[in-house]
């Protein structure tokens, strides 16, 4: 089913009212990138990230591997996780965020585009197979999600979800809601 911006509209108001995770990701999205920029938050809140990657699947990703990232990325230094917290703040693109992110224990590609989205929402969203799965659906995307996403993917993905936003006149935290209600 193609996108259009009804679709959009009408999918990121029902992620509102029907995702239970909504309010607190809404306010973190608030929060966390100042939070980011002036080096202001502590261990839990660079260990949410990680968490809400896997949790907003509400139990149907595997609780095994789940906890696994989990308990592995507590075991980065946390003057590494700022340091590297720090440089994605200040890179200049996706390539660079990600190329700084997954230096730390347990952050793949997926993860570090959730750090990306929380560091600037306005330009970055998080890529997984639900959302991917979305927008292949719509004919917006023409392979299927590669497990693991590579750089160039995650930019070719993102490069794609930022053309949708503008024409839907929207931003990229509206298209992520709308294309997760959408691939239910």
């Amino acid at each position: 089913m193609a996108l259009t911006k009804s679709i959009v509209d009408s999918q990121a108001r029902d992620y509102q009212r029907h995702e239970p995770l909504y309010a607190v990701e809404a306010e973190t999205l608030e929060t966390l990138p100042a939070a980011f920029e002036s080096g202001k938050y502590g261990r839990r809140d660079a260990a949410w990230v990680v968490r809400w990657y896997y949790r907003r699947f509400l139990g149907t990703y595997p609780d095994a591997k789940r906890r696994d990232v989990e308990e592995r990325f507590w075991q980065n230094d946390f003057e590494a996780v700022r340091d590297v917290i720090a440089a994605a703040v200040d890179a200049d693109d996706a390539a660079a965020m990600i190329d700084a992110l997954t230096t730390l224990e347990a952050v793949d590609i997926p993860i570090a585009s959730a750090f990306c989205m929380f560091v600037d929402p306005d330009a970055y969203v998080v890529v997984g197979p639900r959302v991917w799965a979305a927008l292949r659906e719509a004919g917006e995307l023409s392979r299927p999600y590669p497990d693991p996403p590579s750089v160039s993917g995650y930019e070719t993905y993102l490069e794609r979800c930022r053309s949708l936003a503008d024409r839907f006149d929207c931003d990229l935290w509206t298209l992520y809601r709308a294309l997760w209600r959408q691939s239910a």
